[in-house]
């Protein structure tokens, strides 16, 4: 258990690019879960890893991603203060642990695990993250997703309330969803966007590509209004404002990195050019962390 839980550390605190590196010992009985009302029956839960969604009918719940293991007796009872209505799809937007870790303490309550069948197959295999080398074991067949899709999109319905599950495909990984909650004018993203102004990790080694994070991003700024409430994979709610920031960032350094790459520059060229200096001093808080991006990116193109 301990070796599984340090894997899912390292892989959900290299979401950020760069941050990988530190692994800190977590004092779970420290960590609060914060609730943030969405509106509709919507809300936002904010703890340890990915955020959460909430999305209460009159019969069920819709859940969207469920952080660490150690955290889900603190994320059910802050559900259970929303309603005490079971939660019935719990929606994993990609495999990595600080999304994932709670699958099977849910699933033995009945909730029903639905996500891209990418996720079951890499959840089932076990991964290695391509940056770091940090590797999470098989999970048991309990986490594993039991409804699954393959590509477009998928309508889940509790009591009223509808959930659109869209495929991105390869983006931060090849098994990615966002979720749309069009009677809220809620946007769950899953980890193709963040809202801590920081450089996104792009898992490359497991399905990870810049130009699926790019065409994510379009896709969230299509779909939003200035009203929409935007709930990220890591950060404070977001606007799509925010998006449209990220996504700028994003198709900068798929624009420059590509240009490079087409051109015939190593990786190691590349990181000597470092065509993303102006954005380093925003997106990118230390050296390592603009490192990481620019090798992220380049590695979106398939040249080591």
């Amino acid at each position: 258990m301990k070796k599984i839980l340090a894997a899912a550390i390292a892989l959900g605190f290299s979401a950020i690019a760069g941050a990988a590196s530190a692994q800190p010992l977590i004092d779970w009985e420290k960590i609060q879960v914060k609730t943030i009302d969405l509106g509709n029956k919507t809300y936002m839960l904010e703890g340890m890893g990915g955020n959460i969604t909430i999305a209460v009918g009159t019969d069920g719940i819709i859940m969207v991603d469920g952080q660490f293991a150690p955290l889900s007796d603190k994320l059910k009872a802050a559900i259970r203060a929303i309603s005490p209505l079971p939660v019935k799809y719990l929606v994993n937007t990609h495999f990595h642990g600080d999304h994932t870790g709670g699958n099977a303490n849910f699933a033995k309550d009945g909730a029903i695990i639905v996500a891209h069948d990418n996720i079951r197959v890499r959840l089932a295999a076990g991964t290695v993250a391509g940056l770091t080398g940090a590797k999470a074991d098989p999970q048991p067949p309990l986490a594993l997703p039991k409804q699954t899709y393959t590509g477009g999109s998928i309508t889940l319905e509790v009591g009223g309330r509808k959930a659109v599950v869209t495929h991105v495909a390869n983006g931060h990984t090849d098994g990615d969803s966002w979720v749309w909650f069009e009677d809220a004018n809620v946007l769950a993203t899953g980890d193709n966007f963040n809202n801590l102004k920081r450089y996104q990790n792009i898992d490359f080694a497991n399905g990870g590509d810049v130009r699926g994070m790019v065409r994510a991003n379009a896709a969230f700024l299509a779909i939003s209004n200035g009203q929409t409430k935007v709930v990220p994979g890591h950060g404070g709610l977001a606007t799509r404002a925010d998006v449209v920031e990220f996504h700028a960032m994003a198709t900068t350094s798929r624009e420059r990195v590509e240009k490079l790459y087409n051109a015939g520059k190593s990786e190691e060229d590349v990181l000597k050019l470092r065509p993303l200096k102006d954005y380093d001093a925003v997106w990118g808080p230390t050296d390592q962390a603009a490192e990481s991006h620019l090798k992220n990116v380049y590695r979106s193109f398939g040249r080591l």
